[in-house]
């Protein structure tokens, strides 16, 4: 057996990357992409900015002299996404199955799936499948925003990537572009418009559910806890049981709980991704074993420990914070991840309001918000077991359900829909277009399932 990391990642939007040598095959853990050269690309034409700032032309010139950064400084043009670089270095059509943990571990499967050569089995659970490729329609359509505002790319491709364009970079830009010894460039790819093709070359499973691979290798899928439809995995072979840990949540307030009953008997035990039990230091990492009395200890330590308590004590603070700055006038911006998060923040803010006393309509503002949110309120089995109670109540999943029918959440595919504008109007001065403050804006991770709620008083 032979494990390789292909990359460290860097939090939930871009879980690590693996390569596993067992029985002869080789399984790929994880395909991501890394969001964070987004960041390095201008959203907006540089025209924009000279109207804002006023600028004489020669202060917007890129220079060699490190400067405090501003917006002048961003590449613009349409953004290249950087796919796990120590991928490429791989002949993909080595690897023989591909297990997908997490809606943000698969982001990099269009790119990989259309390499020469590729023809693995993908794995990965139906949930995780769904909201997954909602991110990539929605991250498309965010890249067709980029197309209109730039046009399309040169064939020889784009100016911004000739190293004498690059030098001129500040340095911090130039470190996300380029990595930190420079190697990353050869990472990025432009947008592939790929997905169904993509979809259609991968396998769900459901939690528990077994999948045989080449009459040898068992795979099963088990919760981890983290959002809806992540998971760990085990696999069986003929020379014993190989549990791999991705990113993981031992107690969730949506996705369902870390199943740590799946591992119990494993012959071997790989951690992912140890940043979830950072928080869990008064838990015994040792009780992972055979002993059954060792397990017991395990099951009471895990369930005396209650991260979704501190979750939601988190999400209460940020609530808090953002009530009083709309009562203030102000605006807020909150950049959500998980999907799940990004849920429970919403009734828990629709909860601070109607104790505050505010009549503050909220709007969702996404390609995908609609189909997102319908789906969320569909899948009672890969939610908690609190949601799951909800069922048999007559409850919806999530209080969003609610808020929509009452009317107090709006939803919207893009920021220049004609209903949204014309509510917008009732707002603003005759001849003036937008939201004004007050209103909160909620962005779920960079570009991804780009969620924008704004709040204001009527």
């Amino acid at each position: 057996m032979k494990f390789t990391c292909l990359c460290q990642g860097g939090g939930f939007n871009f879980p690590p990357c693996h390569i596993l040598n067992v029985s002869g095959f080789h399984v790929l853990f994880d395909c991501p992409l890394d969001l964070s050269a987004l960041t390095v690309f201008s959203p907006l034409p540089n025209d924009f900015y000279k109207a804002i700032c006023k600028e004489n032309s020669d202060s917007q010139n890129r220079q060699k002299v490190e400067k405090p950064l501003d917006a002048n400084d961003l590449i613009f043009a349409e953004p290249w996404y950087k796919t796990v670089n120590n991928l490429h270095l791989w002949n993909v059509s080595f690897i023989d199955v591909v297990l997908i943990s997490s809606p943000m571990g698969m982001l990099g499967l269009p790119f990989l799936t259309r390499m020469e050569g590729f023809s693995a089995k993908i794995y990965i659970t139906e949930a995780a499948a769904r909201i997954g490729q909602l991110m990539m329609e929605e991250l498309i359509c965010m890249n067709m925003e980029y197309r209109q505002f730039y046009g399309a790319e040169e064939s020889s491709g784009p100016q911004w990537m000739k190293w004498e364009e690059l030098e001129l970079l500040p340095s911090a830009l130039r470190k996300i572009a380029l990595g930190e010894d420079g190697s990353e460039l050869g990472g990025g790819c432009p947008c592939i418009a790929h997905v169904k093709d993509c979809i259609s070359k991968v396998q769900t499973l459901r939690f528990g559910e077994e999948a045989c691979y080449n009459g040898i290798l068992i795979i099963k899928a088990f919760s981890s806890g983290l959002d809806i439809g992540a998971c760990n995995w085990i696999i069986s072979g003929a020379k014993g049981n190989i549990a791999y840990i991705s990113g993981s949540n031992f107690a969730s307030g949506h996705a369902m709980d870390f199943d740590y009953r799946a591992i119990q008997g494993s012959d071997l035990i790989l951690y992912s991704d140890l940043s979830s039990l950072d928080s869990t230091e008064d838990i015994d990492q040792s009780s992972f074993s055979d002993d059954n009395n060792n397990w017991e200890e395990l099951m009471n330590s895990l369930s005396n420990y209650d991260e979704s308590v501190e979750e939601m004590e988190k999400l209460a603070f940020i609530c808090s914070c953002a009530i009083d700055s709309v009562k203030a006038g102000g605006s807020v911006l909150i950049p959500i991840n998980r999907v799940g998060v990004f849920l429970q923040l919403l009734e828990q803010i629709a909860i601070f309001m109607e104790c505050s006393s505010l009549k503050i309509p909220i709007y969702i503002i996404s390609s995908v918000a609609e189909e997102l949110l319908a789906y969320t309120n569909t899948i009672p089995e890969w939610l908690c077991k609190q949601r799951q109670e909800k069922l048999f109540s007559g409850d919806p999943l999530f209080a969003h359900v609610k808020l929509i029918k009452e009317k107090k959440i709006h939803v919207f595919p893009a920021v220049h829909s004609p209903k949204l504008l014309n509510l917008a109007s009732c707002f603003l001065p005759t001849g003036v277009c937008g939201l004004v403050p007050p209103f909160i804006c909620f962005d779920a991770g960079v570009g991804i399932i780009t969620l924008y709620l704004f709040l204001r008083t009527k």
